[in-house]
């Protein structure tokens, strides 16, 4: 694959995959990760963990590949490695936007019909779009050298 991390996951979100599964996608197949649990680990933290309220889907995303690159794999191995480059992502990312909460971001509540109403009347998926692109980009720069 010849393409950006980033400019993946917007295709990958362009084609109907989630901010979450788009993101992780993305990464794992930059790292040349497949399996049957990717995207489908990452669904149920799109919208904002499901419509909850929570956190952005490409933030969860990335958190997620971060995972795949920094996590551990034994309880006696250290959690620092990932822990470091979520906190440098959860700090880029809200250095960015200002917020790491999906509401926040889209400015609308996807837990009611009205929130999902004006999500697509108003188009905020161009906002996601961006939200996407730059949880991509920031993951992308926080894998480690080999």
């Amino acid at each position: 694959m010849n393409q950006t991390v980033p400019a993946r996951a917007l295709e990958l979100f362009d084609s109907g995959l989630y901010c979450s599964e788009s993101v992780l996608l993305a990464m794992a197949e930059a790292q040349g990760l497949q399996g049957g649990l990717i995207p489908r680990i990452a669904t149920g933290l799109g919208a904002g963990m499901a419509r909850t309220g929570g956190m952005c889907g490409a933030v969860s995303g990335a958190i997620l590949a971060i995972g795949l690159t920094a996590g551990r794999q034994a309880p006696d191995q250290s959690v620092e490695p990932a822990f470091g480059r979520v906190q440098t992502l959860l700090r880029e990312f809200e250095a960015r936007h200002g917020s790491t909460s999906c509401p926040a971001l889209i400015e609308c509540d996807l837990s009611t019909p009205e929130g999902q109403q004006t999500f697509v009347q108003e188009n905020r998926m161009v906002r996601c779009r961006k939200y996407v692109e730059d949880a991509a980009r920031i993951v992308e720069g926080l894998q480690p050298t080999p």
